[in-house]
Parts: structure tokens; sequence; C-alpha cells
């Protein structure tokens, strides 16, 4: 789970720059970057919106757990 801190500085760069902040949370070559920085292109607005959704709602560490225990499996 991330800081508070950490968190208000990713919702902050994401209203300025969308892919950015989804940038720090997931990194550059995720499909969520990718989706942040098309919406972003095609209208400032829903690029906001869906980096703020990625970074408030969605959990980066689940796919790591279920590879982890596919492996197991």
């Amino acid at each position: 789970m991330s800081s508070g801190c950490l968190l208000l500085c990713e919702i902050i760069l994401s209203i300025l720059l969308p892919p950015l902040g989804v940038c720090l949370r997931y990194g550059c070559c995720t499909v969520e970057f990718f989706i942040a920085l098309v919406l972003t292109i095609l209208g400032y607005l829903p690029g906001i919106i869906y980096a703020l959704y990625a970074i408030l709602c969605v959990n980066p560490d689940r796919d790591r757990d279920n590879d982890r225990y596919a492996s197991l499996a």
C-alpha cells in the first residue's frame, strides 16, 4: 500500500499530466499507461478520469498475486 504523501503526489501529477501519474504507479510500458496516454491525447478530461480511477481503484499487485498462486498449482 502506498503512503499518503506518495498517493497525494500521484494524484496531483495525474491531474496535471495523467500519463505521468499512471507511469509512477504502474511503469511506462504497461496497458494502464498506454490507455491513459491515448485518452489524454483524445481528450484531457477522459485522461484525468482514467488516471484517477487507475490510481485510486485498481490494485497494481493484483496480477502479481495471481501469477504466484498459478505457479504453485
